[in-house]
C-alpha cells in the first residue's frame, strides 16, 4: 500500500528528498529532464543520480539507475538492503524493476508520473506480491516542489515561460 499522507513523513525524509532535489536541479542545469534521486544507508547518501538520459545518448541513465549502481559500489553488493531511495519523481517501470532486483527496503517519492508511474500511479510494481521482493512506499514527499521542477522545465522547453 502506498502512503502519501504527510503524518507518515519523517523529519530525515525531508532532509533526503532536499538532497534528490538538489540532484535534480543539476540534470536542470544541463538541459536534462529534472529528476534526482538519492540511496541512504544508516543516515548517509550512499548513492546519487540525476537524469542523463540526453548527455549519455542511454535510455537507463535514469536518476534512479546510477543512484542504484552506485550504492551498489559503495555497497560492494547488489542488494541494497537497509537502504532508502528518495527520488522526486514516482519511479517507471525499468526503475521499478531494478529496485524489486535490488531489494532496496524503501521508496520514497515526490510527485506521480501519470505517463509512466510504476509505484501505484498505472500499476505498482515495488509491491507486487508475486515477486521475491515488496518495498515500503511512500508518495507525495514535497510533491509541488518536485511537480514544479519539471512544469517549468517544460515550459521553458516549450518556449511558455
Amino acid at each position: 500500500m502506498i502512503t502519501t499522507e504527510t503524518d507518515y513523513f519523517r523529519e530525515e525524509d525531508y532532509k533526503w528528498m532536499q538532497e534528490a532535489i538538489a540532484e535534480a536541479r543539476k540534470a536542470e542545469a544541463i538541459g536534462e529532464v529534472p529528476i534526482g534521486a538519492v540511496i541512504v544507508k544508516d543516515g548517509e547518501v550512499i548513492g546519487r543520480g540525476f537524469n542523463l538520459r540526453e548527455t549519455n545518448l542511454d535510455p537507463t541513465a535514469h536518476a534512479e539507475m546510477i543512484a542504484i549502481r552506485e550504492a551498489s559500489q559503495h555497497l560492494g553488493a547488489w542488494r541494497l538492503l537497509g537502504c532508502t531511495l528518495y527520488v522526486t519523481l514516482e519511479p517507471c517501470p525499468m526503475c521499478a524493476g531494478a529496485l524489486v532486483q535490488g531489494r532496496i527496503q524503501k521508496v520514497v517519492y515526490g510527485t506521480t508520473d501519470p505517463k509512466a508511474g510504476c509505484a501505484g500511479t498505472l500499476m505498482n510494481l515495488l509491491q507486487e506480491p508475486r515477486f521475491n521482493h515488496e518495498t515500503e512506499l511512500l508518495g507525495g514527499l514535497l510533491q509541488q516542489e518536485c511537480a514544479q521542477l519539471l512544469t517549468q522545465f517544460f515550459r521553458r522547453l516549450r518556449g511558455r515561460t
